[in-house]
């Protein structure tokens, strides 16, 4: 915090008061703590810059790698529609297609069931 220069009133111009050794040394003193207080954390100043260019290089280096995933990923996918359009009959005349089921009433002791053997009420 700045403590204010005292001003004084000359033929109605204000003029800056002529600061005082007290007032000097008390500045000198503050910059003196302050300055000395920085110096002794500038240290993690230099390690939190040398962490964000680690981490910016690996963000990097991870993006390409993540890139280059998806552009192999989307190049194989390319591919395989590729080969699916060009034999588009194939691909159905392998597949075996679904029987259907048939579902029976099961009767036991003349009561009536619902298919499947649940007895009802």
């Amino acid at each position: 915090m700045r403590e204010p220069i005292a001003l004084r009133r000359e033929n109605g111009v204000s003029t800056p008061a002529t600061p005082s050794t007290s007032t000097y040394s008390d500045a000198m003193s503050k910059f003196t703590k302050s300055a000395t207080a920085f110096m002794e954390h500038v240290h993690l100043l230099t390690e939190a810059r040398d962490a964000y260019q680690m981490a910016i290089a690996a963000s990097a280096s991870l993006r390409n790698s993540l890139d280059a995933g998806d552009q192999a990923l989307r190049s194989l996918m390319t591919q395989m529609e590729q080969v699916v359009n060009a034999h588009p009959g194939e691909a159905s005349r392998d597949r075996k297609k679904p029987e259907a089921l048939k579902v029976e009433a099961i009767r036991t002791n003349g009561d009536s069931t619902t298919p499947g053997g649940a007895f009802l009420p």
